[in-house]
């Protein structure tokens, strides 16, 4: 097994901006570290999923807020798409001042994005290779800007002109790579200080090691639902993300809330509850996190799906992280 499968397993928290408002995004972040949390990571959307939802605030004005409210909780984009919405060069100056505002605690997670957020801009929405090399070029000219150097760049997709950034932090923040296939998990080991997944999926880790990946850091994000009635947490899970049971590319390619909520009119709660882990059965829970732990990765992200976030925090303090940490 890999250097990262043998790290301790650690537990993080996911700040959901398609379900809460700005405000709450601080509160929730601040009570996930007075519960333990030692990382946390925050979705980055124009749009949120369905209008149930009900909310896509700025990530990076909702950041700097975290910054200042929270003093060691590690804080990461999950994740940023730097291809057609917002310039690698824009992300880069972003994420500079976020790791300047959270020293040694944040880190930029990206990813080739969904149609859903990117396609406001009226562009052209791209193949996913063609996002892939997107990705790609967009990586090197964050990491070329991080260095605080001129930076001017012709590229396929990108042109920069003597872009330079002069608020920088002392070390540039790591940049993790979103994968959800092979192909996705070889560019994230070939470019990126870590993985981002959202399936326990050794090929994935597998091929992430196989190309520069051996040793750095896999990040999962895990859904489930916390309520004593477990009847009610089947119906919180498919009031409040039933897209979470949906496949293929529809993720990606649809282009509005209003169509993924008519894609999602014929999603069960029985099909919710075979992806969302619902009710308060710790041996449950425990075993959808161990899953990741076997597949390869070290951080798993836990993503409590609707508005009563206190028993969320407050079932994994007390029921989920004892039992794991023993």
């Amino acid at each position: 097994m890999t250097d990262a499968a043998r790290r301790p397993l650690r537990l993080g928290y996911w700040l959901s901006s398609e379900e809460h408002p700005p405000r709450r995004l601080v509160e929730l972040a601040v009570a996930a570290e007075a519960a333990g949390f030692t990382t946390a990571m925050i979705s980055d959307h124009f749009h949120p999923w369905i209008a149930e939802q009900g909310q896509a605030p700025f990530v990076w004005g909702v950041l700097g807020a975290i910054a200042q409210a929270t003093e060691e909780l590690e804080v990461g984009t999950g994740v940023t798409a730097p291809i057609q919405r917002l310039h690698p060069a824009i992300v880069a100056q972003a994420a500079a001042t976020a790791a300047c505002l959270m020293p040694g605690r944040f880190f930029l997670g990206v990813g080739s994005g969904e149609r859903l957020n990117e396609h406001i801009t009226g562009e052209h929405w791209p193949s996913a290779g063609q996002r892939r090399v997107m990705l790609e070029e967009a990586v090197d000219v964050i990491r070329r800007l991080f260095t605080g150097k001129d930076v001017n760049h012709r590229g396929t997709y990108f042109t920069v002109e003597h872009a330079q950034l002069f608020t920088l932090p002392d070390e540039p923040p790591p940049i993790h790579v979103a994968a959800s296939g092979k192909r996705s998990a070889a560019l994230a080991g070939q470019v990126a200080d870590g993985l981002i997944g959202v399936e326990p999926s050794p090929d994935v880790v597998d091929s992430f090691e196989a190309n520069g990946g051996a040793g750095k850091p896999r990040l999962a994000q895990l859904h489930v639902c916390v309520d004593e009635d477990e009847a009610e947490a089947r119906r919180t899970a498919h009031r409040f993300w039933p897209q979470g049971a949906l496949q293929g590319t529809s993720l990606t390619e649809l282009p509005r809330p209003k169509e993924f909520e008519e894609v999602a009119a014929l999603v069960s709660e029985e099909q919710i509850a075979d992806v969302v882990v619902c009710g308060t059965d710790v041996d449950r829970h425990l075993a959808a996190i161990a899953e990741f732990a076997t597949a390869g990765f070290d951080t798993v992200y836990v993503h409590g799906i609707g508005p009563d976030q206190e028993t969320f925090l407050r079932f994994y303090a007390e029921e989920v992280r004892p039992r794991l940490d023993g």
